[in-house]
């Protein structure tokens, strides 16, 4: 029989997933199950979005779309970034493509060669280390544990970068929900300046979920000459509840954005038509749902940080965007539950379900074996019991 290519070596299922169906599986099966585990919004854009979409069907021409993307979907996007403070682009530094995944799978193939070093924080969104080693790169990762607030220092970025090709940034970040203050934004751009040749990708997709006033910034508004090298990486996913639309966004340099749009005429062609459609109506349409959804997010956030924060040894930073906490479960280990040890993360989420029907994702699936993550975008009713039987469950650890 014929082999697979050998990348497919290096290419693994996505670990949030394979929690998720088993938490599906479970459920089916009859148990009462509440899942933390995958990082959906759980909610509906408002009804403008399905009105554009029915009136597309109904005008449909059944031609290819633009590889770029049609020029109003551009020019909504363009206003969008405009409205978080990222102004002076034009179309040629735009592309959109099915989802933010498939934007950063088309960056990477654009950006690194074989053996390039691609550099980003832990812990990290699962797919960051699948993609570099799907293409055979060489990642560079920088631990930023609970004890320095999951966020990133100058001194280990600057460390970090000689010889790198790509540093790969999240902000508000997945999995932990931490944001970076303007300050901390500006001292990190300081050191990219210093380091010329790489090239800096800002997966920003949540940049619309963000409480407390804390605000969202980026490196371009804090030194204008990094310009030419960042790439700004959006989604309507999160921010309008259509992770299924799949429709993602770049704004780059001319280059990189061509690059990309010529990818798309090899891979995908364009995005549906009619989905192009819903998109431009969730960009430029009423947005008081997005903003309804912030606000109850931000409210569901301090539950959850509350009830996390209130059990003896835990540690979890608060987080003020996103809707992840990525408590440090560390407390538990070389414990164990009705005779089952917890020797690590992976243990302490199988225990977890078994006994108290809870589903969240080890921390090891983002790089950090100390903690776990908690989506807390499950049904409003399911919040506070998932929480309760959480803190049971540590409780009883002997």
């Amino acid at each position: 029989m014929p082999h697979l290519a050998a990348r497919m070596s290096r290419a693994k299922p996505s670990a949030i997933m394979l929690i998720a169906e088993k938490a599906k599986q479970l459920k089916a099966a009859g148990q009462n199950i509440i899942s933390f585990s995958i990082g959906v919004p759980n909610f509906l854009p408002g009804p403008h979005v399905y009105d554009a979409a029915r009136e597309a069907l109904g005008k449909d021409s059944g031609q290819y779309g633009s590889n770029r993307g049609p020029e109003a979907l551009l020019d909504a996007f363009i206003a969008h970034l405009e409205e978080g403070g990222l102004s002076g682009y034009k179309r040629s530094n735009i592309a959109t493509g099915i989802g933010a995944k498939h934007m950063l799978y088309n960056l990477g193939e654009a950006l690194l060669d074989p053996g390039d070093v691609i550099v980003f924080p832990v812990p990290y969104w699962t797919t960051y280390l699948d993609l570099a080693e799907i293409l055979d790169a060489k990642a560079r990762l920088l631990p930023c544990g609970s004890d320095q607030n999951y966020k990133l220092t100058p001194a280990q970025l600057d460390a970090a970068l000689p010889g790198a090709k790509v540093f790969l940034f999240n902000n508000p970040n997945n999995p932990t929900g931490m944001v970076y203050a303007k300050e901390e934004i500006a001292a990190l751009a300081d050191v990219l300046v210093k380091h010329p040749d790489v090239w800096i990708i800002c997966d920003d997709i949540y940049n619309r979920m963000v409480f407390d006033g804390a605000g969202y910034h980026n490196f371009v508004t804090a030194r204008p000459e990094l310009r030419d090298r960042v790439i700004q990486v959006d989604s309507l996913s999160k921010t309008y509840g259509m992770p299924g639309w799949r429709v993602g966004f770049i704004a780059a340099p001319e280059a990189v954005a061509s690059a990309v749009v010529t990818l798309n005429s090899n891979h995908i062609t364009s995005i549906p038509e009619v989905v192009n459609a819903a998109a431009l109506a969730a960009l430029s349409g009423p947005q008081d749902v997005p903003n309804e959804k912030n606000a109850e997010f931000a409210t569901r956030r301090d539950q959850v940080y509350n009830a996390l924060t209130s059990i003896p040894g835990v540690i979890c930073p608060r987080p003020q965007g996103a809707f992840y906490a990525f408590p440090n479960i560390s407390c538990a280990f070389g414990k164990s539950h009705n005779g089952r040890m917890i020797n690590n993360d992976v243990d302490f989420c199988g225990a977890l379900l078994e006994a108290k029907g809870v589903a969240c994702v080890p921390g090891s699936a983002f790089g950090d074996p100390l903690a776990l993550r908690i989506s807390y975008t499950c049904p409003a009713e399911q919040l506070a019991p998932g929480m309760q039987r959480f803190q049971e469950f540590v409780a009883e650890l002997k």
